[in-house]
């Protein structure tokens, strides 16, 4: 998304001079020289400053002290911008020893906002902070730079007392406030805040939209990004890229691509973010056609584009159309990001194709891509779904810093197998290294108990959510309690539970008590679930199937037809179910005809080529 501008930004170049009482007459003759040279040693740190080589250039430090020479102001803040740009702290922190060995303790504004920045560049805030309290004098930009270090760290308490304690406020610590509350989810406070700087008289720019712009994004307001819509055109910003590509991806997470696709075709000028933003946009509605055709029309396409189209495919149960992409991408000389490889990895999972998933590993290996956490996390998944839990696990194992989103895909991997015990002792393991439970910990905790009939340890589990580890139930927690229950039979528990409930059950809820209900042939119980369930959503499917489940276990075909008779008299269909069958590396699909909306071609049975493969064989 967007970020905030600085207005006070400085343009920070390479820094060609050197300031020494010994060099004063060199750098006057400098510009009547054109075959001027530095001293080697000199040369030699601008040299590395200018290529990046931070180490370099910082052990040359001591070695100009000694010759004496003290380079200018301008040349330690491009050192310190160049460390603040590669996060390189220890390079950092030298440079800041020199300017204290060299009689620089206290240095000036200018150098002192560079420290800053390097600092809350680097994460390190209290560093940040102690620079910025021995100022003895501060400027706007001062104050800007300490509050955009506090709001890049998602601290956004202290930036709040920061920007009340600041003797004036411009666009740019409005702009940071707005994005500091955005970026740690208070998006009331955000809006709040961008209401009150469009009051104020100091102005705006394109910036000052970008926190709106995110919020309508995360919460998918409509309203909220119409507006912003309306707001950005008045005032004539909408021949910026990146904030138009914004409301379009903003229309799109609200289900009105049309709007999008409006305002898409409407831009003048359009970068391969506008082109991937829609691309994505018809991704999440399923309409894959009109994002391939978009992806298609893209005039330069990077790796954000590719895996765009790529995540597309992966997300709507296509696959295989992924995988074939991932190999066009790569042919192409395209190379694969890290979210590239984690939506092929998921496409490897959802096809139960292990084949394809080690290849993608050993791609993985052999490039020397270091995989992030989402990678990880998504190659344990790819490999329990495909039967190698060990596999999976020796995966997990490798990783060092562990957060939580690994343990709880290893969780949710032994939950899946069934290993309700094991995934119990992975919790106790998880919470004894200090990690922290979230609220999917819970939910995959849960679901384990569920699977493997542990209903004292799911009960526990669910009371020790407020009570130890301050995470509210949702619908989602109250949902597996329903599952967990009721797999157990406890069905006055279940009615005890609900009527507990702090809010109204959703669909969540009465899916989950439905499916218990089938499972046990609560016929009562299971039709108080299925009218619930079709208030929720009357053209769902579910409701109708589980009920007719239930009829069907108990054989009351009779019941099972009226239900089914409803379902076509109110045009409400299964989902198509799918087959598929790997046979020498060649994946062989088989789409199971839906009764109540036939297709009028059937692809190649299953069984078929089962049936083709055994007379292939010899007999013995």
């Amino acid at each position: 998304m967007l970020c905030c501008g600085s207005c006070n930004a400085l343009s920070l170049s390479p820094p060609p001079r050197i300031l020494t009482s010994r060099f004063r007459k060199i750098h006057k003759s400098r510009s009547a020289n054109k075959n001027f040279k530095y001293p080697f040693v000199i040369q030699n740190f601008l040299d590395f400053a200018s290529q990046g080589q931070l180490k370099e250039a910082v052990d040359t430090l001591p070695l100009l002290a000694r010759k004496g020479f003290r380079l200018n102001s301008k040349s330690i803040a491009f050192l310190l911008q160049q460390c603040a740009n590669f996060k390189s702290i220890k390079e950092g922190k030298w440079v800041h020893l020199h300017l204290n060995l060299t009689g620089l303790k206290h240095p000036g504004t200018f150098l002192s906002n560079h420290m800053i920045n390097m600092y809350a560049k680097c994460g390190d805030h209290v560093k940040a902070r102690q620079v910025f309290d021995a100022m003895s004098t501060r400027n706007l930009y001062s104050w800007n730079n300490m509050l955009s270090g506090y709001a890049k760290l998602g601290m956004v308490k202290p930036a709040m007392r920061l920007f009340f304690k600041m003797p004036e406020r411009d666009v740019v610590s409005w702009n940071t406030m707005v994005m500091a509350y955005v970026q740690s989810g208070w998006f009331d406070e955000a809006l709040r805040f961008y209401k009150m700087l469009r009051r104020l008289d100091i102005g705006f720019n394109e910036y000052s939209f970008a926190g709106v712009a995110t919020v309508s994004v995360k919460l998918r307001e409509l309203c909220l990004a119409s507006q912003l819509h309306c707001q950005v055109l008045i005032v004539g910003f909408l021949s910026n890229v990146v904030l138009s590509s914004s409301i379009v991806d903003a229309y799109a997470k609200c289900g009105k691509l049309g709007d999008g696709r409006k305002l898409f075709d409407e831009m003048v000028k359009r970068d391969v973010l506008g082109w991937t933003t829609l691309v994505s946009g018809y991704a999440q509605c399923g309409d894959m056609k009109s994002a391939r055709e978009i992806f298609a029309a893209i005039p330069e396409k990077n790796p954000v584009s590719w895996t765009a189209l790529i995540s597309g495919y992966a997300r709507n149960g296509m696959g295989h159309e992924a995988l074939k992409l991932l190999s066009e991408m790569i042919v192409l000389g395209f190379e694969p990001n890290q979210f590239t490889f984690s939506s092929c990895l998921f496409a490897c999972a959802c096809l139960i194709s292990l084949e394809h998933g080690k290849q993608i590993h050993s791609h993985l290996i052999t490039t020397g891509l270091r995989p992030n956490i989402v990678v990880l996390s998504s190659l344990i998944d790819m490999y329990s779904k495909c039967g190698s839990l060990e596999v999976g696990k020796r995966v997990f194992d490798t990783v060092e810093n562990k957060n939580v989103v690994l343990w709880n895909t290893m969780i949710t991997s032994l939950a899946q197998h069934g290993c309700g015990e094991q995934a119990i002792k992975m919790f106790a393991d998880m919470v004894k290294l200090g990690m922290k439970p979230d609220r999917v910990t819970f939910l995959v905790l849960l679901n384990a108990c569920s699977h493997s009939g542990l209903v004292q340890e799911g009960l526990s589990f669910f009371k020790s959510m407020t009570s130890c580890y301050d995470t509210v139930p949702d619908q989602e927690h109250y949902a597996c309690l329903i599952d967990l229950l009721g797999r157990a039979g406890m069905f006055d528990e279940v009615m005890n539970q609900l009527k507990k409930m702090p809010c109204q059950p959703d669909d969540r809820i009465w899916n989950a008590l439905l499916g218990v209900c089938r499972i046990h042939g609560n016929i009562e119980l299971g039709k108080i679930a299925a009218k619930h369930l079709i208030e929720c959503d009357p053209h769902s499917p579910a409701a109708c199937l589980l009920l007719s489940s239930i009829y069907a276990a108990l054989g009351r075909w009779e019941s099972v037809e009226e239900v089914r008779k409803l379902m076509t008299e109110r045009h409400v269909n299964k989902d198509q179910a799918t087959s598929w069958l790997e046979i020498e590396r060649k994946l062989h699909l088989d789409y199971v005809p839906n009764r109540l909306c036939p297709l009028e071609n059937d692809s190649y049975s299953i069984l078929e080529l089962l049936d083709e493969q055994n007379s292939l064989t010899p007999a013995r």
